[in-house]
């Protein structure tokens, strides 16, 4: 059983699952990836983690780590171990004590709880030859809407935030991720690092 390790590339409003997104997983030695259907609160708290934003009131994955680390358990790697009829079946490698246990899992909420431990991803080579497509233009992202025109709240005369200044831009963002507003605070700290 061969495996592969594969690395996040990109979050993206799906074009076909109304309240869905594509999660896409690229080979990292190659050019495959593996697109993966996830909920809108996965793809969101997987964002959540990647963007490094501190969330007003810790989310169900983080939740998990802080019960994990209390006891003494860390997530190792998740292994995506199987493709049937659509659906992809995912697992957590745990250890505690310098003993390994496997978890079941969906694949999205193990992969929002492996990105909290920084635990790499593996699918194998089987998955990868069934499913794996090539790369695209490498043009993915982690924003939360259809396409980048979207993507930025727009006026007529073209940006929302044109004339807010970066300080507001900063209260914004902080109130936005107090009220777990994570798809507007995305939106707010893309429009920070664009002034940078």
């Amino acid at each position: 059983m061969q495996k592969i390790k594969l690395e996040i590339t990109g979050i993206a409003y799906s074009q076909t699952q109304s309240g869905s997104y594509v999660l896409t997983l690229l080979e990292v030695a190659g050019k495959r990836k593996l697109p993966i259907v996830i909920g809108g609160f996965e793809a969101q708290a997987i964002a959540v983690e990647l963007e490094k934003m501190v969330p007003s009131r810790p989310l169900t994955h983080d939740l998990f780590k802080s019960f994990c680390k209390s006891f003494g358990v860390t997530v190792k790697e998740i292994l995506i171990y199987k493709f049937q009829e659509g659906v992809f079946y995912s697992k957590l490698i745990c250890e505690r004590d310098g003993q390994l246990t496997e978890i079941d899992s969906r694949t999205s909420d193990a992969i929002a709880i492996g990105v909290r431990f920084n635990a790499p991803i593996f699918t194998l080579a089987q998955i990868l030859d069934e499913v794996g497509g090539a790369e695209n233009d490498g043009n993915e992202s982690f924003d939360f809407d259809e396409d980048e025109e979207q993507n930025q709240a727009t006026t007529a005369d073209g940006n929302e935030w044109k004339d807010v200044s970066e300080e507001d831009l900063s209260q914004q963002l902080t109130e936005a991720i107090e009220n777990e507003d994570y798809e507007l605070a995305s939106k707010i700290r893309d429009e920070i690092n664009r002034r940078s």
